[in-house]
């Protein structure tokens, strides 16, 4: 399976929660801004999830797509955000949303950031046997 998310992706990431302490416990949340690209990624994946969860080891190939601005279209984007912290708020989403039973079924990822003419999220899920 494979589709393009039409959006400008969020810069921020899920390394960016915060920690609090409450009854002397810590207790980790998302700050707006988190929570904000978490239901925006969540929201636009929703639309594709697949009619049963995959069960078997899959290869993740993602396709990150940032507004050109004034760099050239598909020159690839080599400040931040990591494409590690881009990942793991997109796998956690993908996960709440059950594309597979767990993401640790993802046993290869092929990861690349761009500057792009068309912003968005290209994403290829294929099962590996």
């Amino acid at each position: 399976m494979h589709f393009f998310l039409h959006l400008e992706p969020p810069r921020t990431t899920a390394q960016e929660h915060k920690v609090t302490v409450r009854n002397g416990k810590p207790c980790f949340y998302d700050p707006p801004a988190v929570a904000r690209a978490k239901a925006l990624l969540t929201a636009n994946l929703a639309r594709y999830i697949p009619s049963e969860p995959y069960e078997h080891g899959v290869r993740l190939v993602v396709k990150w797509c940032f507004p050109r601005g004034k760099h050239k279209d598909g020159e690839y984007k080599e400040t931040k955000p990591d494409t590690d912290n881009l990942q793991k708020m997109l796998k956690d989403c993908m996960t709440r949303l059950h594309y597979w039973k767990d993401d640790a079924l993802v046993v290869s990822e092929i990861v690349e950031k761009f500057w792009a003419e068309v912003p968005g999220i290209y994403i290829e899920i294929e099962e590996i046997s």
